[in-house]
């Protein structure tokens, strides 16, 4: 059984691609997947580096570049894949971004993809509850038109229920939303399992 610092190691991936500089390394689960698809799991050079020499990872692909010690080059890893598997978590977070991304970052009144911010389906003031059940990504024109009101009041209508979601599910939806940079050295870890073209 891994220590719990241990494994708090490896899953410690970067959530910001500004943070990263350059050179990051996508980083694999022991299952040949990444760890994340949305944000992407990302870790910046040195902490790749860093887990080679701890043994915690294999190098699956490099970059050109080099970096130098007193002694030694070292090609820039670009893939790395655990030694060990992180069980994937279970239960999705119920966070403001998760529920963007649930939703596809839209309007689930109007399908709108700019400005969103977060509805109530029963309002607060008509007892609904904070859940996912219960709340939608909606633009903010919707959100002002439907007010208070429930939706029948409204005469507005949801593009699908609300409903939480699984981890696999919201790993799916990730996939459809891929960071400003895909190194080439990535492409065939990330859409390895997707269905290919006939």
């Amino acid at each position: 059984m891994l220590d719990q610092q241990h494994t708090d190691f490896r899953l410690q991936f970067v959530r910001e691609p500004a943070g990263l500089r350059q050179h990051p390394a996508l980083v694999l689960n022991a299952d040949y997947r990444p760890l994340s698809y949305y944000p992407l799991s990302l870790w910046p050079w040195q902490e790749a580096l860093k887990a080679v020499f701890l043994d915690r990872v294999q190098i699956l692909a490099e970059y050109d570049q080099v970096v130098r010690s007193q002694r030694q080059a070292f090609k820039i890893p670009s893939v790395i894949v655990l030694k060990e598997y992180v069980r994937p978590r279970k239960r999705v977070a119920f966070t403001r971004f998760n529920l963007f991304l649930r939703d596809e970052f839209c309007c689930q009144y109007c399908g709108s993809k700019g400005d969103l911010t977060f509805d109530h389906v029963v309002p607060r003031s008509r007892g609904g509850v904070t859940s996912w059940e219960n709340v939608v990504a909606a633009c903010s024109p919707c959100n002002l038109k439907k007010a208070n009101r429930s939706l029948r009041h409204s005469g507005m209508k949801l593009r699908r229920a609300p409903r939480q979601p699984s981890s696999e599910e919201m790993h799916a939806v990730g996939r459809r939303f891929p960071p400003n940079h895909l190194h080439e050295s990535w492409m065939d870890f990330l859409y390895w399992d997707a269905e290919l073209d006939s």
